[in-house]
């Protein structure tokens, strides 16, 4: 009988500890999971990209190997790869094996450069600005990092002769040959990385500008008007030495006179 009421407290004390480190364990959960939505809402959170299961040095990437994941975006943003640069993966080799369910980071890929950002892309002597332009002001958003542009101003202000009416337009060329460094967030070596892939919907383009241009473009971009982007070919070296500012008389003076020179093949003059 005594062995029974033993083996029977045993039991019921087996139980309780049991029960009491379930408990435990729960509130444990619990407190973590509460750290890690605290975590999350301080840090943000993100997709990344990561692999279905352990992955060892020199693998190549296939689709099937491929998933998504949650991250933490702050320390991680930049530096790994998201859901939208997944396809960039496939044919690629580690550089180092990477474990399943961690977020592939940029340096695990063989090729990855590190950006040393827009900085060592200008030359001595000049600056980068960034002005803001929409979609037909960049030539149906066509304009890459890289390309040369030149840059036309629309202003509502009078000629020099103070001929213009108060709210007419007028037309100039500001810039000519300019080399736009990154259009929104890309720069030109970014784009070479991304095989050639082309961004839409930026809103903004970054210039390589003498200081003197820089001020002339800050000016422009608070007087009431537009920029707009003209697309050069990048073999030509001529810029033209005599451009009028354009207004409505301008055009109803020379509308006939440029028409006939683009039929006779003479679309301009240097």
């Amino acid at each position: 009988m005594k062995r029974q009421i033993v083996l029977i407290a045993s039991l019921v004390a087996g139980l309780i500890a049991a029960l009491l480190t379930s408990t435990y364990i729960s509130s444990k959960n619990a407190e973590l999971k509460e750290k890690e939505a605290a975590m999350r809402r301080k840090y943000g959170e993100m997709i990344a990209v990561c692999f279905v299961s352990d992955k060892t040095k020199g693998s190549v990437i296939n689709p099937e190997d491929l998933t998504t994941c949650k991250t933490f975006r702050r320390g991680n943003e930049g530096a790994v790869y998201t859901k939208e640069e997944l396809t960039s993966l496939y044919g690629r080799r580690l550089v180092m094996s990477v474990k399943a369910k961690v977020p592939i980071r940029k340096t695990d890929i063989e090729g990855y450069q590190r950006d040393d950002g827009l900085a060592t892309a200008i030359k001595q002597g000049y600056r980068a600005m960034s002005i803001n332009v929409n979609g037909s002001a960049s030539v149906s958003g066509m304009v890459r990092a890289g390309d040369e542009v030149d840059v036309i101003g629309t202003f509502t202000f009078p000629s020099d002769e103070g001929k213009n009416k108060r709210g007419d337009l007028a037309t100039l060329t500001i810039l000519q040959k300019i080399t736009v460094l990154a259009i929104g967030d890309e720069t030109a070596k970014m784009r070479v990385r991304n095989l050639g892939a082309q961004s839409s919907g930026y809103t903004t383009v970054t210039l390589l500008v003498t200081p003197r241009e820089a001020e002339m473009l800050a000016v422009a971009e608070q007087t009431k008007g537009r920029l707009t982007l003209t697309l050069r070919n990048k073999n030509d070296i001529f810029t033209e030495t005599e451009l009028p500012v354009v207004e409505f008389e301008k055009i109803r003076e020379q509308i006939v006179e440029l028409n006939r020179e683009r039929n006779l093949g003479k679309g301009k003059t240097r």
